[in-house]
């Protein structure tokens, strides 16, 4: 399970949506911070498209993984230079997982601190 949550730290960090995604059953999903559910992989690769495009030199670490059973906990630190402001981010924060029998991803919820987050995009 540790491997599990290296490699898609590295996954996150590699600049390749298919990667991120590929972590995740075909029809798993992500919802974050109580947003929309996305679902399935093309949606997922197209989340993380996004945050390549806000951040080139995105980099994900692990902090901590816990899990029981097919339940398990990715603490998480983001960092990265947004490409419109320059200002380096830094914010943490954890997804909860339930995985299926193989290890993928089947559900996900995430949490970060969104006001954080963009008071530092903005430099405020």
């Amino acid at each position: 399970m540790n491997n599990l949550a290296r490699d898609y730290a590295i996954a996150w960090s590699s600049g390749d949506p298919d990667a991120v995604a590929s972590f995740y059953a075909p029809d798993g999903q992500i919802i974050i911070n109580r947003g929309d559910a996305l679902q399935g992989r093309p949606a997922i690769a197209e989340m993380a498209r996004g945050f390549y495009a806000e951040f080139p030199d995105l980099e994900v670490r692990c902090d901590m993984m816990r899990w029981a059973g097919t339940h398990a906990i990715f603490v998480w630190t983001l960092e990265g230079h947004h490409a419109q402001t320059g200002n380096r981010v830094v914010t943490r924060g954890w997804e909860e997982w339930e995985l299926t029998e193989d290890g993928k991803v089947q559900a996900s919820l995430g949490w970060f601190d969104a006001e954080d987050y963009q008071r530092q995009i903005d430099g405020v």
